[in-house]
């Protein structure tokens, strides 16, 4: 299994206007390009929104008792060898979730941590699907 790369972090929020204002004003991040998912949110990309690579990703419409502080929803890397990978977590009986990505196709392969943190690993939507 081999990581090549932090990819992005995802928050949760129950007010989006106010969270990309936050973003905007302190760290420059700006909304882009982001699949049409059935769930509102935002894409943040660094270089005014024309990067090419979203920073952080906003799920919204949460309620405000779902959300809790200090907890990151999961953590986001680039990977290879979707196969190997699937096959490893196969090996040990890890409960895990893979999908493609609407519009772009990229694999996103979830899973938990030992600590019950969500993984993400992206891979190229070339990479061949699992057994």
């Amino acid at each position: 299994m081999a990581v090549t790369g932090m990819n992005h972090f995802t928050i949760l929020t129950d007010d989006l206007e106010a969270t990309l204002a936050f973003y905007a004003e302190h760290l420059n991040l700006k909304p882009g390009a982001r699949p049409p998912f059935k769930f509102p949110g935002a894409w943040l990309y660094a270089d005014d929104g024309r990067g090419k690579d979203p920073i952080l990703h906003i799920v919204a419409g949460k309620r405000k008792q779902d959300l809790v502080k200090g907890v990151i929803d999961h953590m986001a890397f680039s990977g290879t060898d979707l196969r190997r990978t699937v096959s490893i977590l196969k090996a040990k009986k890890m409960d895990y979730e893979l999908r493609r990505q609407v519009g772009s196709g990229t694999w996103q392969l979830f899973f938990l941590d030992p600590n019950d943190a969500k993984i993400e690993i992206d891979y190229d939507p070339s990479e061949p699907a699992p057994a």
